[in-house]
């Protein structure tokens, strides 16, 4: 960290927040239409798959065919996006599976009320523990839940229930197969061009002297990149983590290249100091070479293929003013060229990152980055499913507590809705299961969005029917403009969504012989029950995230903290085994990251909380996967290599590490924390660097991970000292 004083000097904590009206935060929620949500595109295939589904099922002359495979294809449908390829074929087909699974499951179960309860509750839970995920898969949870208990009102032989999943299963088929043949190929264009753009300014000012009255050099591109990005932070793709992690670094970059700048200016005055101003100008001239080739690289798409040299030339800089150092000199120069060694040192690890960045976000190498998680061991995969799942199986988890909710706002709404005498009961557990969501504005909104939409999109169906009385050819036509209307215009707001589901809702009942004047009653009756019982449930059980969402994020640092300790007591100690205990607090830490995803998330949606507070806590949430990649990388050397004596600068250099993620955890909690108390964790592993025989496969592959652990927790800390007021 920085050792001006200036830097340093204690700041004291911002006072807490005061709490905004939370119902004139949620007023402003409900009423929002957000534009960027408007999808033609994807809204065009979605309503191709259901009128298709419709259409075919209607000329065959089974209509009720048609709805279930329409059905199947309305499903899927919320789990179409635009993300890549692959990542997205594959969840739309987890939809189809789970969704077709709940068609054949629903009627199986309705003969038994107390079975089918049980069956509810628990796929309530599971669906609820989804959230750990993403939010892809939990609308996943939720649409196999909705689906289960809709199918579960008509009992069905078992035959007829297949047949049934079958077709629900070929509908939603058609929907993936239509979202993969419509897949725009060059998704990532904007932010490449943009990153591309801001590390070749940065390029040009490494190369040109820093101008004291000018502004702070690359704003312009900077801001541009922060806003083309901004629709990435709460992105949990690799790719999407690796942009915003190349944003990062770039801005650390940004500052290092200005320090080393003024640095150089300043002792380029001094005329015993200039072969250190010459060292330095070397160092921002490489550092040139190097910004503009992984600028290319990122906008091009092309992998990277620097001149090694250029990194070597910078590394060197810091050696040779390290040697510089060591000779006598004033106390005064002596700060000024350690400042810019440790300025160099920064840099050159930060180009690293850069460059291991970049080389992995080119289309061969993410391809390769696929093959190398495939093969390995799932309990080693970052974003592993079943290993997340398997951690938040506790009590302690947030995706746990939302399940436990959600299972029993399922118990009580099949009861209630069965001694309400409801034509259909189903209608109040699937309006709980739609309301229902981990926090108080997504749960309070879609609630009252919910009841109005719903009244609303029946009344507006009705009218449409009862005015036209169109024949069965126009209804589909109806139902497949209204599926194209909900889809393109339905993320913009939760209203419009329920009022165009609902209309949709009523014109397939139709189709299926029901007359809409008997679903209005009884649809708007259940909707506002099995609202009105979700939101008394969370009012009974409410959550606020902005007093626990910094606590989380400490927690997430010392599990973090605890994994990496018994890394490196399986290092120190090789003769033993730390499989078992390995495997523990690897499952912590993926705890401890679920939790801290679902608390951003909720505390993002909270009354009075600022887009920067957001946009700072997935800064780090991103930083930390980078950490946590080390941290892996370094398990797996355990295996990849072999054993060694440690040495005594890695037990040393692991201290400062362990120190480093204590004190940000503390500072989380309230502590006091300046930055020059932080362990300089660069000095410490060049230290590492320097002791040991470096041609030992295991060493040699230490230093490699260490390197990019000391330049995630660097950044992890300036970033958590921002977050806490501080300077760093």
């Amino acid at each position: 960290m920085s050792s001006d004083p200036a830097e340093t000097q204690e700041v004291p904590l911002p006072a807490q927040p005061v709490r905004p009206n939370a119902w004139v935060a949620l007023w402003r929620t409900i009423r929002r239409f957000d534009r960027a949500q408007i999808q033609p595109w994807l809204a065009l295939r979605n309503s191709a798959g259901v009128g298709i589904s419709l259409g075919v099922g209607l000329a065959a002359g089974s209509v009720s065919s048609g709805l279930v495979a329409a059905t199947g294809a309305l499903n899927v449908s919320y789990t179409d996006g635009s993300d890549p390829y692959l990542p997205r074929v594959q969840r739309m087909l987890a939809a189809n599976a789970l969704g077709t699974a709940s068609v054949i499951a629903g009627p199986l179960c309705a003969p038994y009320p107390v079975f089918l309860l049980a069956v509810l509750v628990l796929w309530a839970a599971g669906a609820g523990i989804l959230v750990a995920l993403d939010a892809a898969a939990a609308n996943i949870g939720v649409i196999s839940l909705v689906t289960l208990v809709v199918y579960a009102a008509q009992p069905m032989p078992p035959e007829v229930a297949i047949y049934s999943g079958l077709l629900a299963f070929a509908g939603g088929l058609l929907q993936t197969a239509l979202s993969a043949a419509l897949w725009p190929v060059r998704r990532y264009e904007p932010e490449r061009r943009v990153l591309g753009a801001l590390y070749s300014e940065l390029s040009r000012v490494a190369a040109s002297p820093v101008r004291a009255m000018s502004a702070p050099p690359a704003s312009a591109q900077s801001t541009e990149a922060q806003e083309v990005l901004s629709g990435l932070w709460r992105s949990r793709t690799v790719q999407g983590e690796r942009y915003i992690s190349l944003l990062n670094q770039a801005e650390r970059l940004r500052l290092a290249l200005m320090m080393m700048g003024r640095l150089r200016s300043r002792l380029a005055r001094h005329s015993e100091a200039q072969a250190a101003a010459e060292m330095v100008e070397n160092g921002l001239q490489m550092s040139s070479k190097l910004l503009a080739s992984i600028g290319r690289s990122i906008e091009s798409g092309v992998p990277l293929n620097p001149d090694p040299s250029w990194l070597s030339a910078i590394e060197d800089t810091g050696e040779r003013l390290r040697e510089f150092l060591s000779r006598d000199s004033s106390s005064a120069l002596h700060a000024m060229v350690d400042d810019a060694r440790h300025q160099v040192d920064a840099a050159a690890g930060q180009l690293r990152a850069a460059i291991d960045l970049s080389a992995s976000s080119t289309l061969p190498a993410r391809a390769a980055f696929e093959r190398r998680e495939s093969h390995k061991p799932w309990r080693l995969r970052l974003a592993g499913t079943f290993a997340i799942l398997r951690a938040n199986v506790t009590p302690r988890s947030a995706a746990f507590q939302h399940g436990i909710r959600l299972s029993l706002c399922m118990a009580l709404g099949e009861p209630v809705s069965r001694a309400l005498q409801l034509d259909r009961p189903y209608w109040v557990p699937m309006t709980i299961a739609i309301v229902l969501k981990p926090d108080f504005t997504s749960t309070f909104s879609r609630g009252a969005l919910r009841v109005v939409g719903t009244y609303i999109g029946l009344i507006l169906a009705t009218l449409l029917f009862h005015a036209f009385s169109p024949p069965a050819w126009v209804e589909v036509g109806l139902v497949t403009i209204l599926v194209f209307l909900f889809r393109c215009f339905g993320g913009t707001n939760y209203g419009v969504f329920a009022v165009l589901i609902s209309a949709v809702v009523v014109l397939m009942f139709a189709l299926a012989g029901v007359p809409p004047g008997e679903v209005i009653a009884g649809r708007g009756w259940s909707t506002l029950v099995g609202g009105v019982l979700a939101l008394a449930v969370y009012a009974a059980w409410p959550t606020w995230e902005r007093s626990q969402v910094s606590e989380t994020l400490a927690r997430l640092l010392d599990a973090y903290r605890a994994y990496f300790r018994t890394v490196r007591l399986a290092y120190a100690q090789p003769e033993q085994s730390f499989a078992r205990e390995l495997d523990r607090v690897r499952n912590e830490g993926r705890l401890a990251r679920s939790n801290l995803e679902a608390s951003v998330e909720r505390f993002g949606s909270e009354p009075g909380v600022s887009a920067n507070a957001v946009q700072r806590l997935n800064t780090i949430l991103a930083s930390s996967h980078r950490l946590a990649h080390a941290l892996m990388a370094l398990e797996a050397g355990l295996t990849r290599s072999r054993a060694a004596p440690a040495r005594a600068a890695f037990i040393a250099f692991a201290n400062q590490v362990e120190l480093t993620q204590y004190l940000l955890a503390a500072a989380l909690r309230g502590s006091p924390l300046r930055a020059s108390e932080l362990p300089d964790l660069r000095e410490s592993h060049h230290t590492l660097l320097l002791s040991g025989n470096s041609p030992v496969e295991r060493y040699t592959l230490v230093n490699i991970e260490t390197d990019r652990l000391v330049n995630s927790l660097n950044t992890v800390s300036t970033q958590v000292l921002g977050w806490t007021g501080r300077k760093s």
